[in-house]
């Protein structure tokens, strides 16, 4: 009798798993604000900047890459804005990890379409 060794998942493939389960249904589901000031939550900037204005490209650039990376589906949903996403992805896409990156890639392939923006 032969057994097989199921092996233990990457810890590649452990992340990617993480983000996928705080993912929106759905693009449109992130309604967050385009303007203003963002407070974040302790749990999603437990250490450093917790304030971010979207007026300022570079702001709203760390804004995202925080909340994308520490936030939950609640957060990415209530803070992100779908347009502000799509639109900053190009680059916003270089700024976080590859097992984030992957995650809303394979969920959201509309984002691996998005060429030549900018994060003005």
């Amino acid at each position: 009798m032969s057994s097989s060794v199921v092996p233990a998942p990457s810890a590649f493939d452990m992340l990617c798993a993480r983000y996928r389960k705080r993912l929106p249904d759905r693009l449109e589901d992130l309604g967050g604000p385009t303007e203003g000031t963002v407070d974040l939550p302790l749990h999603v900037a437990w250490s450093g900047r917790r304030s971010y204005s979207l007026n300022g490209a570079r702001a709203r650039m760390s804004l995202y890459r925080t909340v994308l990376a520490e936030g939950q589906r609640e957060d990415l949903e209530a803070v992100l804005n779908r347009d502000l996403l799509v639109s900053q992805w190009p680059v916003l896409r270089t700024l976080v990890s590859r097992p984030l990156r992957e995650a809303w890639e394979a969920a959201f392939p509309q984002l691996m379409g998005v060429r030549g923006a900018s994060a003005a």
